[in-house]
């Protein structure tokens, strides 16, 4: 059984996409959080008329591996070369497809899991670069590589992307527990909507070219970002204006990253007194982030009244494995 962490990115997001690392370098500042992917992988009894069986939103029961509907599973039983009878049973904190890597966190789970079930121990780096793999080259989902490293490692880094897809990641020291500071002054909002990445990553692909000023500045708030969380203390007001720039640049980059929907609500939290904000992932649903001082919470709640307060927190470790325990 795995433990696998999803993630929040702070700023950067988008120049993890090849069209733009392929071009020049890109940069991510991401935190893992304390909501996860499990995930257990065991060998499946003799006595089940069905060699394999998977458990996630639904339930598959199959004869090959080939007839397996879910992709990451079929592609990963795949790549390690496992043989049937194999279960399979995966349960997440949050749903799927709101902008918290998720489905990346899966990859990364379950290719641990399997590892594990076959004897072998594995580095972060190279589960993370077997999730992007899987992803990215074999299913060709257009997706970019922050989320397969955030799971991977878990902590606060400043993830840099580089031509060829190799991958710098440089873990943030966190003083005096100025991380934990700044995730308690998060507020996040479930929005009610679920929205696949590839729907909105596919056009802001295609928009990267002409998009390039946008993502050089987004990619430099990643550094700017970083250095704002570097000292012992951090200041909530400029967090939450780089927030605000990112999520205003963010939403040039492609049709469907916002909805008027979504525009009220940022509206209303602001004006209830949050720092700043922006939607988590690739856009069009998911879950709000705000910045918000403590004197200002109740406010920013009542504002948005409507949406489910999800409470959030920092975690250090990326995947790990929980049985049988190390």
């Amino acid at each position: 059984m795995t433990r696998t962490p999803l993630r929040v990115s702070f700023a950067g997001g988008g120049t993890d996409l090849p069209e733009f690392y392929e071009v020049e370098e890109g940069a991510v500042l991401s935190a893992a959080v304390d909501k996860y992917v499990y995930v257990t992988v065991k060998r499946h009894s003799d006595i089940f008329n069905e060699p394999i069986r998977i458990n996630y939103s639904r339930t598959e029961q199959v004869n090959s591996i080939e007839e397996i509907d879910n992709n990451i599973a079929r592609e990963c039983l795949k790549f390690l070369n496992i043989e049937p009878p194999i279960f399979i049973s995966t349960v997440a904190d949050m749903p799927a497809s709101t902008g918290m890597g998720g489905s990346s966190s899966f990859a990364v789970g379950l290719l641990h899991a399997l590892h594990a079930f076959r004897g072998e121990r594995v580095t972060a780096g190279q589960l993370a670069e077997e999730a992007c793999h899987i992803e990215m080259e074999v299913l060709k989902e257009p997706i970019g590589k922050q989320d397969q490293y955030a799971a991977a490692f878990g902590g606060l880094n400043l993830l840099r992307f580089g031509r060829g897809g190799r991958v710098t990641v440089e873990p943030q020291p966190v003083r005096s527990g100025s991380v934990a500071s700044l995730f308690s002054n998060i507020m996040m909002f479930w929005t009610g909507h679920q929205r696949p990445a590839a729907s909105v990553l596919t056009e802001q692909r295609s928009n990267t070219s002409r998009n390039l000023d946008v993502l050089r500045h987004m990619r430099n708030d990643a550094y700017e970002f970083r250095a704002l969380c570097s000292g012992q203390h951090i200041e909530l007001e400029p967090v939450g204006e780089a927030l605000h720039r990112g999520w205003e640049m963010k939403r040039r980059l492609a049709s469907k990253i916002t909805t008027s929907e979504i525009d009220s609500h940022y509206a209303r939290a602001l004006e209830a007194g949050a720092e700043g904000g922006k939607l988590c992932g690739a856009g069009g649903g998911g879950f709000l982030m705000f910045i918000v001082k403590p004197e200002k919470r109740e406010r920013v709640r009542q504002a948005l009244a409507d949406l489910p307060l999800v409470a959030l927190g920092y975690e250090v470790h990326g995947s790990r494995v929980l049985y049988p325990a190390a």
